[in-house]
């Protein structure tokens, strides 16, 4: 195994953001009402350029032959009588599949409902119940899933697997004689660039998951803000290892390439092991990552990109769900000599807010500057606060949320004074760089003191005993909340808890400082590789 031979950051030269498909398409953009629309124009501009690979069979999809297969899916929904406006819930492993299902509905003018694979029966019951879905697409490893809880839910007219798209739809043609002869453009009503394309529901970390309705104007934003931002052209291949029932791979590393006429490399999931690999032979340009992901890289390759693998063409790791820390950041790009590109966003912003320039202007440990939206740093009673002054991240967008479904009070409290109220703590450099610090939520208040654990977490990333940290806040009888820590150690080390408290008095404020540090063998993740620090304060009230 060894390091490129180049010099550190030498592939910054490719980076530079030129006019290409990008500028074109942003012209065409105004002509596309829907994502229905979008497609099309791609596919008759770029026809047989491959727009879609399917790392785990090999498959590759023609921008016209995608285009006809998600023409093909849409009369698939089209006989299930699958209407505008109606909600289809798409229950799948990562694939193309998952991808072609998300188009044949909006096709149709439904709704693509994506649900989270890792969610029990309850809260799968729970999302489809909420959103009223009435077809559901779903991969034959979950049909059990969704027929133990079918009962549960009164909407769902229709259950149909999906597992191979040309087996599903190989009884629909895009001319349909008994439609008399119409394609599949004649199936689908008028679709506004205001009308819904997707409902996603969050975490949920503070009650019920909420559904975000997501327009067809919001998608399109996204992927124009941050394809343009990144500087992507027809020459990109972006590779999508998040889960697709997340916007991460949705909007990053699909539509994103969709806009610029390049291409996507989508994969079942995230392997260390194979990672390489699959950047090697796809010839990949980009991926989408989370920190945990660059970390395991790390610990896999700690000498760098394996002998035999032909990865110069790889341009920069696109990073978000969370902050990286300042340490695995370092690392990772001298280690691989890759670029990592900080972003931030949410569900509730289609996806990305942020990006940091994909050049030398990046500031690491920043999520960058807002790519298209608005973004303010308010106090509690919503007035601006200087720069370097923390508050809470305000948003205001065509890429931003329609509003919650069936939720008036959420989207009313989210909304308040004209702007979409993130619930994280974060604040603006003169140079207008946001750094995010924390959820609010997560915010620990000891003795009156604000404590954010980011910057726990940073300083223990910085041991070198330390592979990955989580600071949480627990109750205390004299203080209110005391600061608690959840450490994983690196294999081989063998400090005392005593010794990394002891680190950390050296390094920050006293009040700052765990009280109390627990060794783990690993920290609870979601899907993203957020690290579910609810879990954590579950494990130590037990």
């Amino acid at each position: 195994m060894k390091s490129k031979a180049v010099p550190r950051f030498a592939c910054l030269s490719q980076i530079t953001i030129l006019p290409t498909m990008s500028s074109q398409a942003d012209s065409a953009e105004q002509n596309v009402n829907n994502l229905r629309e979008l497609l099309e124009q791609r596919a008759e501009a770029l026809t047989d350029k491959p727009f879609l690979f399917s790392e785990v069979d090999g498959r590759v999809f023609t921008y016209t032959e995608f285009n006809s297969a998600v023409n093909r899916a849409a009369f698939m929904l089209a006989s299930h009588e699958v209407k505008k406006g109606d909600v289809v819930s798409l229950l799948m492993p990562n694939g193309a599949e998952y991808i072609i299902a998300y188009f044949a509905c909006w096709k149709r003018g439904a709704l693509a409902g994506p649900v989270n694979s890792l969610l029990k029966e309850h809260e799968t019951a729970f999302v489809l119940k909420n959103s009223e879905a009435k077809t559901i697409l779903v991969h034959s490893e979950f049909q059990e899933r969704v027929e133990s809880i079918r009962k549960q839910l009164p909407d769902l007219d229709s259950v149909i697997i999906f597992d191979d798209e040309a087996e599903a739809t190989r009884e629909f043609r895009e001319e349909d004689p008994e439609n008399g002869g119409q394609d599949v453009r004649a199936l689908a009503p008028s679709i506004r660039r205001d009308d819904e394309a997707i409902i996603i529901y969050t975490s949920g970390t503070t009650g019920k998951p909420k559904g975000c309705l997501l327009t067809h104007g919001n998608v399109i934003a996204n992927a124009r803000q941050i394809s343009r931002w990144l500087g992507f052209t027809e020459n990109d291949r972006l590779l999508s290892v998040m889960p697709l029932f997340h916007m991460n791979a949705v909007s990053v590393t699909t539509m994103a390439a969709l806009y610029a006429g390049g291409s996507t490399v989508i994969s079942p999931k995230f392997s260390a092991s194979r990672f390489w690999k699959i950047v090697s032979d796809y010839q990949v340009t980009s991926f989408g990552s989370v920190a945990t992901m660059l970390s395991m890289l790390l610990s896999n390759y700690p000498n760098g990109v394996p002998e035999g693998f032909k990865t110069d063409q790889l341009r920069f790791a696109m990073c978000g769900s969370a902050p990286v820390p300042a340490e695995v950041l370092k690392r990772f790009e001298e280690t691989f000599r890759c670029l990592v590109v900080e972003g931030y966003g949410l569900s509730e912003s289609t996806c990305r807010s942020t990006f940091n320039p994909p050049d030398q202007r990046r500031r690491p440990g920043s999520c960058g500057m807002p790519i298209g939206n608005e973004m303010r740093v308010v106090d509690d009673d919503d007035r601006e606060v200087p720069n370097g002054t923390l508050g809470e991240i305000v948003l205001r967008g065509e890429n931003i949320l329609k509003g919650y479904y069936k939720n008036p009070e959420a989207t009313a409290i989210a909304f308040r004074n004209g702007w979409f109220h993130t619930g994280d703590i974060g604040y603006r450099d003169a140079e207008g760089f946001f750094y995010i610090v924390d959820r609010k939520s997560d915010m620990i208040i000891r003795a009156g003191e604000n404590i954010y654990p980011r910057e726990i977490d940073e300083v223990l990333y910085q041991h070198p005993a330390v592979a990955a940290a989580a600071t949480i806040g627990v109750p205390d009888p004299l203080y209110g909340e005391e600061v608690a820590a959840f450490i994983v150690l690196k294999d081989g080390a063998n400090p005392s808890e005593e010794e990394l408290i002891a680190y950390c008095r050296e390094r920050l404020a006293d009040y700052k400082c765990p009280m109390t540090i627990r060794l783990v063998p690993e920290i609870p993740k979601g899907p993203t590789g957020k690290f579910l620090k609810r879990e954590l304060a579950k494990q130590f009230a037990e």
